[in-house]
């Protein structure tokens, strides 16, 4: 598996070693996990799922494909994949979040979403589905801006510190995926690496 390369970030391959900002200060962002729908007493058990499922994916590239998002600063802000990998019916899942703040509303988790839709898996469903909660605004800005289709809304599927939350599941036909390069313009993400970092090749 290779460096997925980006205007904002670079999707690099998810190893032990680069993980290190998941697992100890984004632990204590309550702010992600409850986004993500996960209770705070459940943190340190999710966390260990994540981790073992993404260095066996890895490892074995069957389940899925799994990256560090590493913006062009060189610093390690997130996490992006493509999960459950349906090879038979040609499906699979979207993944991603940003556990620093800083990183936050400056098309970084676009610009990654844009690399994984646009990777070589043949799906039907092209870029593959994405999930997230009713809560996270955020998330739902970001695929809808790209073309993402609300599908299905799954009525209090998930308990997030205390309250039951919808769950809504996005997706788009490959007939419907307008591309990379088109979108890069659209949503101008050339301009805004440019004045973060400076020209970007």
């Amino acid at each position: 598996m290779t460096t997925l390369r980006g205007l904002l970030v670079d999707l690099v391959p998810f190893t032990s070693e680069s993980d290190d900002k998941m697992y100890t200060y984004w632990n204590n962002e309550s702010r992600v996990w409850a986004t993500m729908g996960d209770q705070e007493q459940s943190r340190a058990k999710r966390l260990k799922r994540i981790q073992e499922h993404a260095l066996r994916a890895a490892s074995a590239a069957t389940r899925g494909w799994h990256f560090m998002m590493r913006a062009r600063d060189g610093n390690i802000i997130g996490h992006d994949g493509l999960n459950w990998i349906d090879y038979w019916n040609r499906q699979a899942e979207i993944g991603a979040w940003i556990g620093e703040e800083d990183y936050w509303g400056g098309g970084h988790g676009t610009d990654g979403l844009l690399l994984l839709a646009s990777t070589r898996l043949t799906v039907r469903r092209a870029p593959p589905d994405a999930r997230t909660m009713a809560i996270n605004e955020r998330a739902q800005r970001n695929v809808e801006k790209v073309g993402f289709v609300l599908e299905a809304r799954k009525r209090l599927l998930t308990l997030v510190n205390g309250a039951w939350i919808d769950g809504l599941e996005y997706g788009m036909m490959r007939d419907e995926w307008r591309g990379r390069e088109a979108l890069v313009d659209e949503l101008g993400l050339r301009e805004k690496a440019e004045k973060r970092y400076g020209k970007v090749d």
